[in-house]
């Protein structure tokens, strides 16, 4: 293979990483929009009796994240925050080890609370409240 045909094939390789990339770049990328309320005013409901039964268990929905990270069926025993980074728009997960909820894609972390404990996320998640009925769970804004 001559040097210009490796450069040319080198560069179309590149374009498509490129490209990859910006798709998984937020910008104006539709998750960080605020989540709608249904018809009864939460984002969404959980089943206790079947759902989140063990800490570290979460549940996304409506751009809401819900983490089991306590035992016991009490609101202080679940978090709730926006499922987007507030870096790039990627979906965040909750680590049990850590306790943290952590963004696949560059590595930021929050707390439970949603506040920024390492970046190069600078803004905290949009954090909600959970509201315990019997073993139903509601998420509201």
């Amino acid at each position: 293979m001559e040097r210009q045909e490796f450069l040319a094939k080198l560069g179309i390789g590149l374009a498509a990483v490129c490209t990859g990339c910006s798709l998984v770049s937020c910008g104006s990328n539709p998750k960080n929009e605020d989540p709608k309320p249904t018809s009864d005013g939460n984002l969404f409901t959980a089943n206790l009796s079947s759902e989140l039964l063990n800490i570290g268990d979460s549940k996304v929905a409506n751009g809401v994240i819900l983490a089991r990270i306590a035992a016991g069926n009490s609101a202080d025993a679940f978090s709730a925050v926006q499922v987007a980074c507030t870096h790039e728009g990627t979906f965040i997960n909750y680590n049990t080890a850590s306790a943290v909820y952590i963004c696949p894609l560059h590595g930021s972390k929050f707390s439970q609370t949603g506040a920024v404990l390492q970046g190069p996320a600078i803004a905290a998640l949009k954090k909600y409240n959970v509201i315990i009925d019997g073993t139903s769970l509601k998420v509201r804004a």
